[in-house]
């Protein structure tokens, strides 16, 4: 497997994690010059931002929680020469995942139909994660 096709979707997956935090920077940016909240009232981090802003960065933040396994788990992979066309396919299922829950997240928020798509991309990556000690464990 190419290192080109193994690293395609961490590309995809950290352009989705850069427009999220582009999108964040905008929504803040304008909140406070429209006035919708002042330096002071989150100067410290508190959470005084308007809604849609919070959305946003919510959604940002959240590339940082699941993707981690995800982000690790090619880091290791490729170097052990443990990557296939199987694992390759999963990366992209996973990356779908990612971007159905971004995009709810950052719309609609519907709580049960992005709940299902964050559940799908925990289950594709906790499935790579099986295959992967699998190659290593049975030396496969």
């Amino acid at each position: 497997m190419s290192v080109q096709m193994v690293l395609l979707p961490v590309f995809v997956l950290v352009g989705l994690t850069f427009c999220l935090l582009m999108g964040m920077a905008v929504a803040r940016t304008q909140a406070l010059s429209g006035g919708q909240t002042k330096f002071k009232d989150i100067a410290l981090r508190q959470q005084n931002w308007p809604e849609r802003a919070t959305q946003i960065a919510n959604c940002f933040s959240n590339q940082f929680e699941v993707p981690v396994l995800f982000y690790i788990l090619i880091a290791l992979a490729l170097p052990l020469r443990r990557t296939d066309l199987f694992m390759v396919l999963l990366s992209w299922v996973f990356v779908v995942t990612r971007f159905a829950h971004a995009g709810i997240f950052v719309t609609s928020n519907d709580v049960r139909t992005r709940s299902l798509a964050w559940f799908a991309g925990v289950l594709v990556v906790f499935a790579m994660w099986i295959y992967f000690a699998l190659k290593i464990l049975l030396l496969i």
